[in-house]
């Protein structure tokens, strides 16, 4: 433990935490303060300025990087005869009905999304104890309840993120590795921005991003100027 509050706090003498940096100069400043002995993970978090209690205010959905995550994804698809041949064919790690209820409520779970055909739904909501605290039960506002299984599975396995904002309007995205070069870590930051910007609720009153930052995995969080992205 003393080896690691060294690390962060030679890494938070690289910062000014009065400051909120370009884009391009955060990104830098996260890959060079990471100090974590894997390829860790970068996230972006913003905290909104929206009530969440209030339907028209919600933020929730999906969307595809540009240059991925760098993780790779287990996929669960429910579905059966044709769609569930499609999914297989498309690379889902497991496709099933009842036989994957089973195994879910039996404390298995070893997989990253789930996927499932409309008509599987009535079965799949029997896991919604076990699915929805994890936010993996699947949703048409993310794409994950849908006829066309195989462009789910694919867009899944190819860097396709959810982002739901939580009740204190905080959302969290993950937006790639610290070996991405740095030019693919800013476009995915400036990809998943725009639809930040685009998910602004009407209603919504006031400065709308009222913080935004960027982290890595047991790193530490850097401040962003909204208006460098």
């Amino acid at each position: 433990m003393a080896k690691k509050s060294k690390q962060m706090r030679a890494a938070l003498e690289k910062i000014d935490r009065t400051k909120a940096y370009s884009v391009e100069e955060a990104v830098a400043l996260a890959k060079e303060t990471n100090f974590a002995k894997f390829d860790a993970s970068v996230e972006v978090a913003y905290n909104l300025n929206i009530d969440v209690r209030k339907a028209d205010q919600q933020i929730r959905g999906a969307m595809v990087l540009p240059n991925g995550t760098g993780k790779t994804q287990r996929v669960l698809v429910f579905a059966r005869g044709a769609k569930a041949e499609e999914a297989k064919a498309a690379g889902a790690d497991f496709v099933g009905e009842d036989d994957l209820v089973a195994k879910i409520n039996g404390g298995w779970l070893d997989f990253d999304v789930v996927i499932a055909t409309p008509d599987m739904m009535a079965i799949v909501g029997r896991l919604g104890r076990v699915l929805g605290p994890r936010n993996l039960m699947p949703n048409p506002k993310t794409g994950t309840v849908t006829m066309d299984v195989a462009k789910a599975v694919e867009e899944s396995k190819g860097g396709k993120i959810t982002y739901r904002a939580d009740k204190a309007g905080n959302v969290q995205a993950l937006i790639g590795k610290v070996s991405f070069d740095a030019d693919k870590l800013v476009e995915n930051f400036k990809a998943f921005n725009d639809v930040m910007v685009k998910s602004k609720p009407a209603t919504s009153k006031g400065t709308y991003m009222t913080n935004v930052s960027i982290t890595t995995t047991q790193g530490v969080g850097i401040k962003v100027d909204p208006n460098s992205l």
